[in-house]
């Protein structure tokens, strides 16, 4: 049974792991990838704590959330493959302000960044579980993907698991700080995002004024 210490942890993923032990662990890591509000930064660091009290060996831990971390990876790759680039095109073409030209200069980006986006996407919260997506869209060779996510992932858990192993009962230290790091990285998503919105809605008001008859004139 995992300790007290480990209360700040969903009751959910201490079942797992008590259950399942380093399995339960990769399981809870591959759900995470597929559904990203759920709490790897407690995942991650409590299985390093399970470790240390015995209940699981520190290299079953690594080993068992790297493998979970790709099958989520894998499963997200899955639905882009299925989507597509011409589902992506028509579903980009119903959502307000977001042309067909943006999807084609994201392809562009990706063709050219894909690799580093897919390896140093793996340590960046909320892009290392969608990053999988425009790369099944985009069918990036298979081997290439699973070996640049292992690779990420195996870097960015590693440390996580580490650092809960050698905290002990003050693991949850770890998730304060990777909270921070979080919040600051969805800030800045929100930011690029809005920003992106205001520039797209100054530029269509801007044709709007050109486009109609008289707009330039002035009138005595």
């Amino acid at each position: 049974m995992i300790e007290t210490s480990a209360s700040s942890a969903p009751q959910w993923i201490n079942s797992l792991m008590d259950t399942m032990g380093a399995p339960g662990a990769g399981l809870a890591i591959a759900l995470e990838n597929l559904f990203p509000p759920l709490p790897s930064e407690v995942i991650l660091p409590l299985a390093g704590f399970s470790a240390g009290t015995g209940q699981m060996s520190l290299w079953a831990a690594l080993l068992w959330t790297t493998a979970g971390s790709v099958i989520g990876a894998l499963a997200l790759y899955g639905v882009g493959a299925l989507l597509g680039r011409d589902r992506t095109v028509a579903i980009a073409g119903r959502i307000p302000l977001v042309k067909v030209s943006d999807i084609e200069r994201t392809e562009a980006w990706f063709a050219k960044h894909g690799t580093k986006a897919v390896l140093f996407g793996r340590m960046i919260p909320l892009f290392r579980s969608f990053i999988s997506v425009p790369a099944g869209i985009e069918r990036m060779p298979l081997p290439v993907f699973l070996g640049l996510t292992t690779l990420g992932s195996a870097v960015w858990n590693t440390v996580f698991v580490m650092a809960g192993y050698l905290l002990g009962d003050n693991w949850a230290e770890v998730s304060g700080y990777v909270s921070v790091y979080s919040k600051v990285v969805l800030a800045v998503a929100v930011l690029a995002v809005a920003g992106f919105v205001a520039a797209r809605v100054v530029k269509t008001k801007r044709k709007r004024r050109q486009s109609c008859p008289g707009s330039g004139r002035t009138h005595g």
